[in-house]
């Protein structure tokens, strides 16, 4: 097959992007901590850690554990906040020909507008994730992610902030991701991001305590690649807009499995702490997959689970 013009490119929400490989957000810093082993021009899009309306300091120590085929997290979002992101951060970035994503947390939905505002005039910012698996203190600290009205207002709001492409990173800890995701695309999501991290905790067997100093965690790596896979293909079924498929992606043929789930591109996150070549391996297995198929574009790919 002529591979002149087979292309790798997607358009996630908006953005343009050459090739369907990202970083996941909390796992690739602000960029700048991988630099020395990832091209950043050749990503399809940089997606930073948490930004927040003001620094945030973390959770106390231990916030990481290892667990069979995975990790525990709890580092509580840790970050420079917007102000410190767009000042310190950000130019940085602009030194790249890569769409930079900035995923945005909150307490309140107020935090969340402070974020975005701030963005809406920084230069280098083509696209915003939120994560709404952030505990809402308006409503007792539910999570804006597990109640389909709490999101829809969120992502309601945030839209008509923002002329930015709006992704919304959902959580897998509910009865039914297809409410959640479908509450958020009414609302004007662009895109959705699928999925964040399940909740999980290690106990210490000798002196019975929580592993974590926040006692729970986020569980993300190979373990939970199954269920990322099912609820992408749920949510696939479910909604019109792309989806940025995540969870225990680690080489090509594991993104090549999110796809034919129905991803359009899809987002390598604790593979980097283990590999930090993972992204650039991956998009090189997309291309090899792709050869071999005779495929000539991802659209191809997209979606073509046979059941």
């Amino acid at each position: 097959m002529d591979t002149t013009n087979l292309s790798l490119s997607v358009n996630i929400g908006g953005i343009q992007m050459r090739n369907p490989v990202m970083t996941a957000s909390g796992t690739f810093g602000y960029g700048t901590e991988y630099a020395d082993f990832v091209d950043l021009n050749r990503l399809g899009a940089v997606v930073v850690k948490g930004v927040t309306s003001v620094p945030w300091p973390g959770n106390p120590m231990q916030r990481i554990m290892e667990t069979p085929s995975g990790m525990l997290n709890a580092i509580g979002l840790q970050n420079v906040g917007v102000d410190g992101f767009v000042s310190e951060k950000l130019p940085y970035l602009r030194n790249f020909d890569v769409p930079v994503i900035v995923n945005v947390c909150g307490k309140t939905v107020e935090e969340y507008l402070i974020v975005v505002e701030k963005l809406n005039t920084a230069e280098g910012v083509t696209g915003v994730e939120l994560n709404i698996s952030c505990p809402n203190l308006d409503c007792g600290g539910m999570s804006f992610g597990v109640d389909a009205t709490l999101a829809h207002q969120l992502v309601k709001e945030v839209r008509a902030e923002t002329h930015l492409p709006l992704l919304v990173k959902l959580s897998p800890n509910v009865t039914d991701i297809t409410v959640i995701a479908s509450a958020v695309e009414d609302a004007g999501a662009d895109a959705l991001s699928a999925i964040n991290t399940l909740l999980g905790m290690a106990i210490n067997a000798e002196t019975r305590r929580p592993e974590l100093a926040n006692v729970t965690g986020g569980l993300s790596g190979p373990a939970i690649k199954p269920i990322a896979l099912r609820l992408v293909w749920e949510v696939y079924k479910s909604v019109s807009i792309p989806i940025v498929g995540m969870g225990g992606i680690m080489t090509a043929t594991d993104a090549i499995e999110f796809f034919i789930a129905g991803a359009s591109a899809i987002a390598v996150g604790t593979a980097n702490f283990v590999n930090p070549h993972a992204s650039m391996e991956v998009v090189k297995g997309i291309h090899t997959y792709l050869k071999n198929a005779n495929m000539r574009s991802m659209k191809e790919l997209i979606g073509s689970l046979q059941v």
